[in-house]
């Protein structure tokens, strides 16, 4: 009788193990449309960010910041010679490594944009901005995303937020980085300065980060990450980031 229950528990076990792998919305055997998700309770990554593209140097990057615990942990997503991603607002960490897939594959960011729409069925609520491998850009804010909530476009950028003061952020931040000279890394945390001055998050601060890519410029000449900086939890985290920065790559002079 012993061997019959033993038995018939391993077999409850391994149903039990299946029934949770399949129903998981992080499994990677289903696509992003088949998450049901029941209700929109979770983590909300209310931010405003920059995804960037410099032609001269071949980099990607994203700049962010946030009334969010750690929010570089879910926001940026970048790969050199295919594009960058900010996945914001209640937030789906599996849309950056898809959309740099479908980049991968040749999509342009409009092109990726739709497809990852097209796979989610919350995308009321997200919000996303993308640059692919030639720097065309795409925002997308759903109705669903905390006000104000919104994006810009430019060449080769994007800037975008939820639960801001205002539209005045997204503004400022692109007028910024447009009239910003020198490193990639640079144009990106003037940008993400002038969106916490111009009010940022409503909320407060909290996080911050910055995330740029280039073939070969990781450590050593391995991986393309050039820069990977994070300010996880500060009473002023874009101040802060800025200090990093500067011993990672020296701030240029104002001429």
């Amino acid at each position: 009788m012993s061997r019959v229950c033993f038995g018939l528990i391993s077999i409850l076990a391994l149903l039990c193990g299946l029934s949770l792998e399949t129903s998981s919305p992080f499994s990677s055997r289903q696509p992003l449309g088949m998450v049901a998700e029941k209700d929109l309770t979770g983590d909300w990554a209310n931010t405003f960010s920059i995804v960037a593209y410099d032609p001269d140097k071949k980099e990607w990057g994203i700049a962010v910041a946030s009334k969010y615990l750690a929010v570089g942990s879910a926001v940026p997503f970048a790969k050199a010679g295919v594009g960058a991603v900010a996945t914001q607002s209640f937030v789906n960490v599996e849309l950056g490594p898809r959309g740099l897939e479908l980049m991968s594959q040749g999509k342009s960011a409009d092109e990726t944009l739709k497809l990852l729409l097209e796979e989610d069925k919350s995308k009321d609520a997200r919000q996303l901005g993308i640059v692919d491998a030639k720097g065309k850009a795409a925002s997308f804010s759903g109705p669903k995303c905390m006000a104000w909530a919104g994006g810009k476009t430019g060449e080769n950028y994007t800037c975008q937020g939820n639960i801001l003061t205002g539209e005045e952020v997204v503004n400022d931040m692109a007028k910024a980085f447009e009239e910003a000279k020198g490193p990639l890394a640079w144009r990106l945390m003037t940008a993400l300065e002038a969106g916490e001055k111009a009010g940022g998050d409503k909320r407060g601060k909290q996080s911050a980060a910055i995330l740029v890519v280039r073939d070969k410029a990781g450590p050593n000449g391995f991986g393309d990450r050039f820069i990977d900086l994070r300010v996880d939890d500060h009473e002023t985290p874009v101040q802060e980031l800025v200090r990093i920065l500067g011993k990672r790559l020296p701030k240029p002079e104002k001429k």
